[in-house]
C-alpha cells in the first residue's frame, strides 16, 4: 500500500525550507503521512528523485500531486512535508543556528540538539513547532521517552501524535498511548484501534463485563488476535447469559480457522445448544423481566436481545428497565449504548456511553465505545437463529 511507504517519514521531513539539508533521517515512529494512493505515489517519486539529486524533477512531481483533484488534509500535509524535504535536499536557505541544529540532528548528536542547539533557537526566536517536534524526536531516539511524551503531549498534528503513541508504548504509558491513538482514529486512521485496545486491555482491575465489552470492540474493529480472544469472548458471553451472542462469536472464530481444536468444538456446541434453548424460552424470560420489581432483568434482557439482532426491542427493554430503576446505572447506560448502536442510532449511542460516570475503568471502556460510535462504527448483529447441535452434519 502506497501510504505504508510513508511510515515514519513525517518526522523525517520536518525541517522547513529554512532548515539545513536533511540527509539520512531516522524513520523510527509509527506515524504515517495520510496521503491517498494517487497523491502518495507521486510524492514517493518526488522523494526518490530528490534523493538522487534531481530536485527539479522532484518539484515537477510535487506539482503533479498538487494538481490531483479534491486534495484531503492528509494529502496537503504530505505535500507540504515532501516540499520541505526537496527544498532541504536542494540546499536552500539554511544558515546559523538552524543549520547547526539540522546538522547535529542528521549526525546523531542528539544531546546537542536537545541542549545547546535548542537553546540557541530559542534565543534567536526560531524555536517554532517544527523545531520542537525535531527535539521531541531527538529525545525519542535517545530513549528518553518520558521527556518526548512531555513535549509531544501539547502537539496536535498526526505526526506528533504518532510519535507520542510510539513513545508511550515503549515507556508503558497506556493513558498517553490511548489519547494519541484516539487522535489518529478520529483523523480517519482506524488501524490505530490496535493501540487503543491494547491500552484498554492493560487497565488493571477490569471486571468481567468490562473485559467482554473490550472483546466486543476487538471483534467489531477487526482486532481479534488469536483463538484465546475468541474463546474468552464466547465464554464470557455464556457466563452473562448471552448464548446467541456467544454462538455468533464462536462461529466467527471457526470461520477465522482459529477455533478448531476439541475444546473449541465443545464451546461451539455449548453456545449453540444454549442459544436454541434461550430462543425457545424468550417469551418466559421477557415476562419475568417485565414482572420484576426493578429494571435489572429488563436491562439484561435488552443485552441479550442486542446479541440476537433484535436491536429496537433491546432499546425498548433497556429504556423500560432504566425507568423502573436499576442497581448499576453505568451498566445500564453501556447496554443502552450498544443497543442504540445496533439499531444504527450512533448519536444516541454516544450520548448513552458518555453518561457513564464515577468509575474510571467504566468511563474508559465507555469512552472507547463512544469513540467507535462517533467514528461511524456499527454493530454486527448476531445470528438470530443459531444452528442446533448436530444440524447439517454429514452422515458417515
Amino acid at each position: 500500500m502506497v501510504s505504508q511507504q510513508f511510515r515514519a517519514l513525517a518526522v523525517g521531513l520536518l525541517l522547513t525550507t529554512a532548515s539545513a539539508a536533511v540527509g539520512s533521517l531516522a524513520m523510527t515512529t509509527t506515524a504515517e503521512a495520510a496521503a491517498r494512493p494517487a497523491v502518495g505515489k507521486l510524492l514517493q517519486q518526488a522523494i526518490d528523485l530528490a534523493k538522487n539529486g534531481s530536485t527539479g524533477a522532484a518539484n515537477a512531481k510535487i506539482s503533479q500531486a498538487e494538481a490531483v483533484g479534491g486534495l484531503t488534509p492528509g494529502d496537503q500535509a504530505a505535500i507540504a512535508q515532501v516540499k520541505s524535504f526537496v527544498a532541504a535536499k536542494s540546499g536552500s536557505g539554511a544558515t546559523g543556528s538552524k543549520a547547526k541544529f539540522a546538522a547535529d540532528y542528521n549526525a546523531g548528536r542528539y544531546q546537542q540538539v536537545v541542549g545547546p542547539d535548542a537553546e540557541e533557537l530559542r534565543k534567536a526566536g526560531q524555536y517554532d513547532g517544527q523545531a520542537q517536534l525535531i527535539v521531541a524526536q531527538a529525545y525519542y531516539l535517545m530513549g528518553d521517552y518520558p521527556q518526548a511524551i512531555k513535549l509531544l503531549s501539547g502537539m496536535s498534528g498526526d505526526t506528533a501524535q504518532g510519535l507520542l503513541m510510539s513513545a508511550a508504548a515503549k515507556s508503558g504509558d497506556t493513558v498517553a498511548e490511548q489519547k494519541a491513538a484516539e487522535h489518529l482514529i478520529l483523523n480517519g486512521q482506524p488501524k490505530y484501534w490496535t493501540y487503543m485496545l491494547a491500552g484498554a486491555d492493560a487497565t488493571r482491575g477490569l471486571n468481567d463485563h468490562q473485559t467482554l465489552d473490550i472483546a466486543r470492540l476487538r471483534l467489531l474493529t477487526g482486532n481479534m488476535r488469536n483463538a484465546e480472544d475468541y474463546q474468552l469472548a464466547a465464554e464470557l458471553a455464556i457466563q452473562f447469559g448471552l448464548p446467541t451472542e456467544a454462538a455468533a462469536i464462536a462461529k466467527k472464530g471457526v470461520d477465522a480457522k482459529l477455533l478448531n481444536d476439541s475444546r473449541s468444538q465443545r464451546l461451539v456446541g455449548l453456545a449453540q445448544a444454549n442459544a436454541a434453548k434461550d430462543a425457545a424460552n424468550l417469551a418466559n424470560i421477557t415476562k419475568a423481566a417485565n414482572a420484576s420489581k426493578n429494571g435489572d432483568l429488563l436491562v439484561k434482557l435488552g443485552e441479550n436481545l442486542t446479541g440476537m439482532g433484535k436491536a429496537q426491542d433491546a432499546v425498548n427493554a433497556i429504556q423500560a428497565g432504566i425507568k423502573k430503576g436499576v442497581t448499576d446505572a453505568n451498566d445500564a447506560q453501556m447496554r443502552l449504548g450498544e443497543a442504540y448502536l445496533a439499531a444504527g442510532q450512533r448519536a444516541d449511542a454516544a450520548k448513552a456511553f458518555n453518561a457513564v460516570k464515577g468509575d474510571p475503568k467504566a468511563e474508559m471502556v465507555a469512552h472507547a465505545w463512544s469513540l467507535y460510535a462517533r467514528t461511524g462504527g456499527t454493530m454486527q448483529a448476531a445470528s438470530a437463529a443459531p444452528e442446533k447441535p448436530g444440524k447439517n452434519k454429514k452422515k458417515k
